[in-house]
C-alpha cells in the first residue's frame, strides 16, 4: 500500500488537455457527422429545400452543399471531414457536393450498431473499401460513352445533363433557357484547356432571368470615368485595342522630389517637362492606330479628353481579370510602356458597343477573332436570387466541362446508386465471414440517395423504394435504368428521361464518402487542449492579452 502510493504520477499532456479514447469517442464522431448531414439532407434533388443561412457579411439562400457546408463554419473536427469532401467535390467535379456529404454520413450511421457491439474498426474499414471499389468498377462498367457521337448528338447530350444539374437549383423554372446558355458558353473553349476563367459572370439587377445573355466575346461593367468620357465614341467596327499597365494622368512625385532652381524662369521649364511627359505618352497611343485604349490603372481627366477629341474610346481602372480575357479574346498584349507600339501588339475585334443593362452600362467586345471566351450577364429581383443563379451556373458549367473531357454518364434520379446496391448485395452472398454484413450494410447506405429524393419531394418512401428492388431485380437487366420520379412519385427509366450526370460526379462522390468514413473509423482517440481553442483558435502564451492589437487602434485619420 505505502509502496503504491510512492508512485509519481506521470504527466504527459498539458494542464486541462481532455483526451477521450475508444468506442465512445468514436460513437460521438460518428453522432457528429450525422448532424451534420441532416443539415444539409433536405437540399438533395430536384425537390430539395433551400437554406438561408445569415452571417457577418450577410444573408446567402442557397442549396449547394458545398455554399452550405462552407458558410456553416463547423469546429467539430471529425465533422470538418464532410466539410472537405464536400468542398474537394464541387473544385473537382463541381455537381453532387450534397451527395457526396450525405452517402458519408450513411456509411457511418450504418457502421454503428456494429462498433457498439465490439466490432474491430478496421474490419469495417476493410470492408467499405472493399465495397468502394466495386461500386466504382460498378459504375464504370454500366456508364455509356458519348464519344463518336455526331456534333448535335453531343451537344444535346450536353444539354441534358446541365438540365440535370440545375434541376435542383432555385432556377430550375428555366432549365431549358440556362442548359443552352451553358453549352454555348463551354463550346466557345478552348477544348484543350477549358479553362474556366473564360467564362465572366457579371450580375445586375433588375428584370427577370429571361433577360439574362450570353455576350460570345468579353464584356465588363463601365469603368469609373472622368468628364470628357461622354464625349467618346461609344461603338466601332473592327477597331484596333490597346491594352496598358500604366497610369495616364499627372501624378505628383511618389517621394518627397526637392528640385533646387537658381533661376525662376527655370520654373516653367520644370512645369512644361511634366506636361511633355504625359502629353508625349497620350500621342504614341494615338499614333499607334488604336481606337480603344483599356488600362488597368487609372486615365485621367486630361487623357479622357484628349482621346474624346480624337474619337478614341477609353477606359481606366479595368479589373485584371477583364484585361486577361479581353488579350486572350482578341490577341492584344498588354504593355507596360508606350514606346515603340508596332502593330503586333494591338488587338482588334469586329464589334465594339457600349450597351445599357438595367440600371448599369456595360462594354461589349463581339465577334473576336480568337475568340475562346464568353461572358454571362445574369439578370433577376434581388441580389441574393442572382448570387444563387450564379452558384447554379457555376454547378452546371463544371458539369458540362467534366462531361467534354469524360464523356460518359450514367442513368440519374438514384437509378445508379440502387443498381451498385443491388450489385453489392449480390456480391456479398458470395463472401463467407463477418465482411458479408458490412458489404451489406454499405449497400443498403447507398439507397439514401433515391430514399431522401422521395422524402424530399414528399413521397413515400417505402413504397418507391420497393418498386425500384423490384425493377432492379429482374434478371434481364431492363430495370437498370430505373430511379425515383419525382413528378408523380413513381418510378421511370431516368435514362430514357434524359435525367443523365457524368460518370466521373458518381465516381468522386463514391471515393471520397468512402474515404471520409473510413478516416473517421480510424480515429481511436480524440486530444483536445481548450487552451488551444480561444478566439479565432489563437489561444495559447501571450495570445489575446488585453490590449494588443486585434482589430484595436485605428491609426491616425483611418475611416471609421
Amino acid at each position: 500500500m505505502a509502496h503504491s502510493m510512492m508512485q509519481p504520477q506521470i504527466i504527459l499532456l498539458k494542464e486541462g488537455t481532455d483526451t477521450s479514447q475508444g468506442k465512445a469517442q468514436l460513437i460521438s464522431n460518428i453522432n457528429a457527422c450525422v448532424a451534420v448531414v441532416d443539415a444539409v439532407r433536405t437540399t438533395l434533388g430536384p425537390r430539395g429545400m433551400d437554406k438561408l443561412i445569415h452571417t457577418d457579411r450577410g444573408v446567402t439562400i442557397s442549396n449547394d452543399g458545398a455554399t452550405i457546408m462552407k458558410l456553416l463554419e463547423i469546429i467539430h473536427p471529425a465533422a470538418k471531414t464532410l466539410v472537405d469532401i464536400s468542398l474537394s467535390q464541387d473544385a473537382e467535379v463541381g455537381d453532387g457536393t450534397t451527395t457526396v456529404v450525405i452517402l458519408a454520413g450513411e456509411f457511418l450511421r450504418e457502421s454503428k450498431p456494429f462498433v457498439e457491439e465490439g466490432v474491430h474498426p478496421q474490419s469495417l474499414i476493410r470492408s467499405f473499401r472493399q465495397a468502394g471499389q466495386l461500386a466504382v468498377q460498378r459504375v464504370k462498367d454500366l456508364s455509356i460513352s458519348i464519344e463518336g457521337k455526331s456534333a448535335e448528338e453531343k451537344a444535346d447530350m450536353l444539354k441534358k445533363c446541365a438540365m440535370t444539374s440545375l434541376n435542383s437549383k432555385l432556377v430550375s423554372g428555366e432549365k431549358d433557357f440556362f442548359a443552352q446558355m451553358v453549352v454555348d458558353a463551354v463550346s466557345v473553349l478552348d477544348p484543350a484547356t477549358l479553362d474556366l476563367r473564360m467564362i465572366g459572370t457579371k450580375k445586375v439587377q433588375g428584370g427577370g432571368l429571361r433577360d439574362s445573355f450570353l455576350v460570345d466575346g468579353v464584356a465588363f461593367k463601365k469603368t469609373f470615368s472622368y468628364a470628357g468620357f461622354e464625349m467618346q465614341p461609344k461603338s466601332y467596327k473592327d477597331p484596333k485595342i490597346l491594352l496598358l499597365n500604366i497610369e495616364l494622368e499627372l501624378k505628383s512625385e511618389k517621394e518627397n522630389a526637392e528640385i533646387r532652381l537658381n533661376d525662376p524662369s527655370q520654373y516653367q521649364s520644370i512645369v512644361d517637362a511634366e506636361w511633355n511627359i504625359i502629353y508625349d505618352k497620350l500621342d504614341k497611343c494615338v499614333q499607334s492606330g488604336a481606337k480603344i485604349v483599356l488600362s488597368r490603372l487609372a486615365i485621367g481627366d486630361l487623357a479622357t479628353q484628349y482621346f474624346a477629341d480624337r474619337d478614341i474610346f477609353c477606359a481606366g481602372r479595368v479589373q485584371e481579370s477583364d484585361m486577361h480575357r479581353v488579350a486572350v479574346a482578341t490577341g492584344a498584349q498588354t504593355q507596360t510602356t508606350v514606346n515603340n507600339l508596332n502593330p503586333k501588339v494591338l488587338g482588334s475585334v469586329e464589334a465594339f458597343e457600349e450597351k445599357q443593362v438595367g440600371a448599369e452600362r456595360y462594354n461589349l467586345f463581339t465577334g473576336c477573332p480568337k475568340a475562346k471566351t464568353a461572358t454571362m450577364v445574369l439578370r433577376g429581383g434581388s441580389e441574393q436570387f442572382i448570387d444563387e443563379a450564379e452558384r447554379s451556373l457555376h454547378d452546371a458549367i463544371m458539369i458540362v466541362r467534366r462531361a467534354m473531357k469524360n464523356a460518359s454518364v450514367v442513368p440519374g434520379g438514384g437509378a445508379i446508386d440502387m443498381e451498385i446496391s443491388k450489385f453489392l448485395r449480390d456480391h456479398a452472398r458470395t463472401i463467407a465471414g463477418k465482411s458479408q454484413l458490412f458489404i451489406n450494410a454499405y449497400a443498403k447506405a447507398l439507397e439514401i440517395i433515391p430514399r431522401q429524393l422521395c422524402d424530399n419531394a414528399g413521397f413515400d418512401a417505402t413504397d418507391v423504394l420497393n418498386k425500384l428492388r423490384q425493377k432492379h431485380a429482374s434478371k434481364s437487366g431492363d430495370g437498370n435504368n430505373f430511379g425515383v420520379d419525382v413528378n408523380t412519385g413513381g418510378v421511370v427509366d431516368t435514362y430514357a428521361s434524359f435525367v443523365w450526370e457524368p460518370a466521373l460526379v458518381k465516381i468522386n462522390a463514391l471515393t471520397a464518402a468512402t474515404e471520409a468514413a473510413c478516416l473517421v473509423l480510424s480515429v481511436d482517440e480524440t486530444v483536445r487542449n481548450p487552451k488551444s481553442e480561444g478566439p479565432d483558435g489563437q489561444g495559447g502564451p501571450g495570445r489575446g492579452m488585453p490590449g494588443r492589437g486585434r482589430g484595436r487602434g485605428r491609426g491616425r485619420g483611418m475611416r471609421r
